[in-house]
Order: C-alpha cells, then sequence, then structure tokens
C-alpha cells in the first residue's frame, strides 16, 4: 500500500518558546489528522511589560517595565536590561525544570541576596588583612602562605587544602539552600536559612523583631548587598590594576610625604 506523506507546520505563540515541529504519516484512505491548533497572535510578556513602563525612582531619566509595580521590598524600578520581564524557572515551587510566569520577582530577589551576601563576605575579605594581619603559616604550608595583603595574589599562594575547604563549605551551604527551596515550595521567602528569629530557627543572638523592624532589617541588608557588590568589583578592579592591597593603598595616600614633614618645621606650632 503506498503511504501518502503529509507535513504540518505547528507555530507556537508562547513567549521565549522556540518554535516546533510535527511531521503526520498516516495511510491512504485513513482517518483524517486532528487539525492543527489556531495560532494566537499579539505581543509578547516582554513587550507588554515595556509597553506599560512606568518612571523609575532609580534613574529618573529612565522607565521601569510594568513588572516592576513597587510592591516588592526594595523595588526602585532599576531593570535597564529588561531581567524582570523574562519568564524563569519555576524553582520555588520545588526544584524543576518547569518554565516559571512572568513578574516572578522572588527568584530574581533570591539571586540577589546570595550574590550581595557573598559580596559582603569578599569586601571583609579584601580590607581585613591589612588591617587586622594575615594567619600564621608553618613548615607544612609554607611559612608566608597567608602572609599576602592582596587577595588576587593571595589566591594563587595559598595552600590547595585551604582552597578546598572554602569550597566544600559554600556547597553545602549550595545544598542546604536548595534543600530548604524544596521543603517550602511556593512558601519559600528569599534568601531564607533559617537562620534568625522564629519558631525552629537557629537564634543565637534571640533577635526578636517586630513586623515594622524586620521589614527595616530585610531593606537594611538589600542596600548592603548591593553596595557590596559594587563595592566588590571596585576593590577587585584597583588590586588588579594596582597589585597591592587596598589598606597598603590607603597607607599610601594617607601618609604625609617627606617634604611636606620638612616643610611642617616651619609653620607655627599647631597648624
Amino acid at each position: 500500500m503506498k503511504l501518502a506523506i503529509a507535513s504540518t507546520l505547528i507555530a507556537s505563540a508562547a513567549a521565549f518558546s522556540a518554535p516546533t515541529m510535527t511531521f503526520s504519516f498516516k495511510p491512504k484512505g485513513g482517518k483524517k489528522a486532528a487539525p492543527a491548533p489556531k495560532t494566537v497572535g499579539g505581543p509578547s510578556p516582554s513587550a507588554e511589560a515595556w509597553a506599560n513602563a512606568g518612571p523609575s525612582t532609580a534613574l529618573p531619566f529612565a522607565t521601569a517595565p510594568a513588572t516592576l509595580d513597587g510592591s516588592m521590598l526594595g523595588d526602585v524600578g532599576f531593570d535597564p536590561l529588561g531581567f524582570s520581564t523574562v519568564p524563569v524557572g519555576a524553582w520555588f515551587a520545588g526544584i524543576g525544570l518547569d518554565v516559571g510566569e512572568i513578574g516572578n520577582l522572588n527568584w530574581y530577589r533570591e539571586a540577589e541576596l546570595i550574590h550581595g551576601r557573598i559580596a559582603q563576605v569578599a569586601v571583609v575579605g579584601f580590607l581585613a588583612p591589612g588591617l587586622f594581619g594575615t594567619l600564621p603559616g608553618n613548615d607544612w604550608t609554607g611559612v608566608d602562605a597567608y602572609s599576602n595583603t592582596n587577595p588576587l595574589e593571595a589566591f594563587s599562594q595559598v595552600p590547595g587544602l585551604a582552597i578546598l575547604q572554602i569550597f566544600l563549605f559554600m556547597s553545602w551551604l549550595e545544598f542546604k539552600r536548595i534543600r530548604i527551596i524544596q521543603e517550602e515550595g511556593p512558601n519559600y521567602q528569599p534568601g531564607d536559612l533559617r537562620i534568625g528569629q522564629g519558631e525552629g530557627r537557629y537564634n543565637p543572638f534571640n533577635l526578636s523583631y517586630s513586623p515594622e523592624e524586620y521589614e527595616e532589617k530585610q531593606l537594611q541588608e538589600l542596600k548592603h548587598c548591593r553596595l557590596a557588590m559594587i563595592g566588590v568589583f571596585g576593590l577587585w578592579a584597583q588590586a588588579q590594576a594596582s597589585g597591592v592591597g587596598v589598606i597598603t593603598q590607603l597607607s599610601a595616600g594617607l601618609s604625609s610625604p617627606e617634604y611636606y614633614a620638612k616643610a611642617g618645621y616651619f609653620l607655627p606650632e599647631g597648624i
């Protein structure tokens, strides 16, 4: 029996979904194939978000997409690249592969907090060795293994096992975070590591804020995260360009040159 080959092209109108193509093979005289679904036209969710854009508080000369409506804590309309208009994975319903929905800002807030916390630790790592000194070395690690105050050079100087310890600790925190997301599901709060006030949480400082105070602390952390992400980039760029730690640079900039010290002998006392 001869076969007649019929191909039907189905275009998907879903936002950010690649077009799909299906082929139908049926014998001659058989049942008719089901009709192809009608194509639904219209602008993408991202286009609609920008079409309904409003003024940006952070950038008065620019606009913010409609997905940033100010309802989320710390939302000041800063999204020049339009990340908030892009669908994200449905991580907050548990770890899965489904595509998320437009406007799911919880995922971006989670990423912002995690990156910001790492940046805060990195800023401390840039400043602490120059201010308080470095860890002592020994014959096994090398006497000068931890003596470098420039973090960029110190990274290649410290023993590999020391870096491995940091990697394993960070991996443990990351798996812990993913497990919490899986357990909480849609009730998960971005950045929640079950530390701080609340029943069943690790609260070594006995924190007990009112709802208004707790919201203010959340906003403070968010601002510190954003500042740290900008600051650590500046610290990295300056250390890369100068080859020395930031404290060494500041110390040299704040010290009095020799010629100035000598000139001071000719000035009246107290000036």
